[in-house]
């Protein structure tokens, strides 16, 4: 096992509870101190330690970080894109604070490595749609995309500046069945599988056609750690690297989901998260994540759904 002593921040949302569970398999249950506001996940209960933590309360972030001798720190803790929308001015301090508490204290503490989460997000109406590029035009129009542009702008900064070793992805739609999703945008991609088993029926919150670039949450956690593994020299995007695994529609997901439950039906009444999707990319270009440190996606969208219907 390594030596490291890993804190886990939001270990309790969609990404947190899996990654957690990886990263404890790796470094030592005990090594891998989990912590979030709320309850603790039913699926992290006895696998290690857990704390309580906001981590907006910079003063008992730093001592948790003295304390436990902390090596490596994974900041999850984030308000969503639909969620987001709903209270702007919290979303944008939480967003902010939070990673402005940890990327000053991994400074002042000399934290080893930093991990952070970007988002598809960042993209506006006016980037490239199709593959979309890792450096193009960014003008987000949601409080969250904005969030994230500008994290990824200090993260950028505290690299640069200070020397801190923070590491990002620009996370796509983020698939599931272990842990629920938490606000955003693409959630219907999991609404979907939910929906189609219990009542053979869903209707979706975005149009047919409505392409966005998701990935499959196995594939979304080995990127994450494939990243956090690689050696500093080969990590030559500081801000985040563009990550891809699969586009597809509401349209395309239902088709592949008849192939299991025949009787199923998809209906389409878009809301407010429409007008978000739309400027969001259709594809994403990560051939420089490919380059750096041999990221590749495992899952497609029949592999995703053949093994979504089963666990559900």
């Amino acid at each position: 096992m390594k030596k490291d002593k890993i804190l886990v921040i939001g270990a309790c949302g969609q990404i947190g509870v899996e990654l957690t569970l990886a990263l404890r398999k790796m470094y030592g249950d005990a090594n891998v101190l989990a912590s979030d506001l709320r309850e603790e996940h039913d699926l992290l209960k006895g696998t290690g330690p857990y704390v309580s933590l906001d981590v907006m309360n910079k003063e008992m972030l730093h001592v948790l970080v003295i304390r436990h001798n902390i090596t490596q720190i994974y900041l999850l803790a984030a308000i969503l894109s639909a969620t987001g929308e709903k209270n702007p001015l919290l979303a944008w301090h939480i967003n902010m604070q939070s990673l402005l508490n940890v990327l000053d204290i991994a400074k002042e503490e000399n934290i080893d490595k930093v991990y952070w989460p970007s988002s598809i997000a960042v993209f506006g109406p006016n980037s490239p749609m199709m593959e979309t590029p890792q450096h193009t035009i960014i003008e987000p129009t949601t409080i969250y995309g904005i969030s994230k542009f500008a994290g990824e702008r200090w993260c950028e900064y505290y690299n640069h500046r200070y020397g801190v070793d923070v590491r990002s992805l620009r996370y796509p739609g983020l698939i599931s069945y272990k842990s629920a999703p938490g606000g955003g945008t693409t959630d219907y991609a999991v609404e979907i599988f939910h929906e189609a088993k219990e009542r053979q029926e869903y209707t979706s919150f975005l149009s047919e056609d409505t392409y966005l670039p998701m990935m499959y949450m196995p594939d979304a956690i080995r990127a994450t750690i494939e990243l956090m593994e690689a050696d500093a020299s080969k990590i030559t995007v500081r801000s985040a690297y563009n990550l891809s695994g699969m586009s597809f529609s509401p349209k395309e997901i239902a088709a592949e989901i008849k192939k299991h439950i025949p009787d199923f039906t998809i209906s389409y009444e878009p809301d407010y998260r429409q007008q978000i999707a739309d400027g969001w990319p259709n594809s994403m270009d990560d051939s420089r994540a490919r380059a750096d440190w041999g990221w590749k996606h495992e899952y497609d969208l029949a592999k995703m759904t053949a093994d979504m219907l089963q666990n559900i």
